[in-house]
């Protein structure tokens, strides 16, 4: 029988997403509502090693739920990609007490996460990344408000795009993964997607595409560029300079990032903390919460891991036809 959790850990890893701070409510609030302790580690695993440790409340999280970012903060850890930090983080859970953690992060969080339940500590990951890179769930929390942000801003970014008859270069964050630019390349019916994971587009064919949609009297043209491909303001200057169209490149960085999380987001992550905490009172370590096909699941990390996460064919082929 596995031995009965009596005090867990929650941090939050990496870069923020909206609706961590639903997730950290979750988990701290269903942990005391089964009679645990529950700590938080403030920023990540930086502040694991360096003992940022709190003890939360149902107080603590109030009014939590709508706030983007994370209350607990984040940070980078170079530290722990070692053996010795990793066996220090562990060692700093074991002096807390805490025997189960809950890492809110994507895969370098539960790269984090993996090493510590080699080590003793039991631990479950939730996925929280804005750019929905994960291969073992369909929804990671913040992807939702981000690319609602995105969305809202391109529309703004396109009426007056449309009232100067400019070609308009929108670069959305995505260093690796291209999800964001493709949902709202879609969202915002944008002549061009660039993605990541597509690096053979060729520049004098969008230059072509832009001169022959001009020539049967289109007005405006929206790019959508992701951060992984970038050099947006150059690549603005040479449409310019080839097609004679007024164009400019928007970049919109970290806004991305923050404001309050949709009701997906507040939610879908509500329900993943509950689920953490539930996994780790029934024994379970070494496991992502994820969502597929309608139901929360869970996975084992090691195999979340391994999983490379494609863009789906079809999106990618519905985005061009529409983009005609």
């Amino acid at each position: 029988m596995a031995k009965r959790i009596r005090t867990i850990g929650v941090l939050t890893s990496g870069g923020d997403a909206p609706g961590m701070n639903a997730a950290i409510r979750s988990v701290v609030r269903t942990a005391l509502g089964k009679g645990l302790r529950v700590r938080g580690i403030r920023r990540g695993y930086q502040g694991l090693m360096e003992e940022e440790i709190i003890d939360l409340s149902a107080r603590d999280v109030s009014d939590t739920i709508q706030r983007g970012g994370t209350i607990l903060q984040t940070a980078r850890c170079k530290e722990m990609r070692t053996e010795e930090g990793q066996q220090k983080a562990a060692a700093i859970c074991k002096k807390y007490g805490i025997e189960g953690l809950v890492v809110i992060g994507g895969d370098g969080s539960f790269a984090g996460a993996q090493k510590l339940a080699n080590l003793g500590i039991n631990t479950i990951g939730i996925p929280g990344t804005i750019d929905l890179d994960i291969d073992c769930t369909e929804y990671t929390i913040g992807f939702d408000t981000a690319v609602n942000t995105a969305m809202e801003a391109i529309d703004k970014v396109r009426d007056t795009s449309t009232s100067h008859q400019r070609c308009s270069i929108v670069e959305v964050m995505g260093r690796d993964a291209g999800y964001l630019a493709l949902w709202c390349g879609i969202a915002n019916g944008a002549e061009e997607i660039l993605l990541p994971e597509e690096h053979n587009y060729d520049e004098s064919e969008i230059i072509k595409r832009i001169i022959e949609n001009r020539d049967r009297g289109k007005k405006h043209y929206i790019i959508i560029n992701a951060e992984g491909v970038g050099d947006s303001i150059n690549m603005a200057k040479r449409i310019e300079e080839a097609t004679g169209m007024e164009t400019r490149a928007t970049i919109l960085g970290h806004m991305q990032r923050g404001g309050s999380p949709t009701a997906k987001d507040r939610v879908y992550a509500s329900i993943m903390g509950a689920k953490a905490v539930e996994l780790l009172c029934e024994g379970k370590t070494n496991r992502v919460v994820g969502y597929k096909h309608g139901e929360y699941i869970d996975v084992d990390i090691d195999e979340a891991l391994n999983m490379e996460k494609k863009l789906p064919e079809y999106q990618l082929e519905i985005a061009k036809k529409l983009a005609i």
